[in-house]
């Protein structure tokens, strides 16, 4: 069992997969691919290539399936968006350019 672990894409609980996660697992709530960097362990958007195994292949698209080897799922993969901000940000786009019609 994947004790803890989330879909990097919507959050929801991935805990009843087993693991290893398969290339072909998808998240039953968005259908978001789960054997993906977005839920590597080794995923780091500050290094290069996002990925901080130094030997792994670079995969381009971070959020498709992948066959790396070295796919290891962390927990606390998702990463919410703050909905505080992005109310803001419309509200400004608003203020300059009227209420979207």
């Amino acid at each position: 069992m994947s004790q803890g672990l989330v879909c990097w894409s919507c959050g929801a609980s991935i805990a009843d997969l087993s693991l290893p996660l398969s290339r072909f697992d998808e998240c039953r709530t968005c259908r978001a691919a789960l054997h993906a960097c977005r839920l590597c362990e080794f995923y780091k958007t500050t290094v290069a290539k996002q990925c901080r195994e130094p030997i792994a292949e670079e995969v381009k698209d971070k959020e498709r399936a992948n066959f790396c080897d070295y796919f290891k799922p962390r927990p606390g993969a998702h990463t919410p968006r703050n909905q505080q901000e992005l109310d803001q940000a419309r509200a400004a786009l608003e203020a300059l350019f009227g209420p979207r019609k």
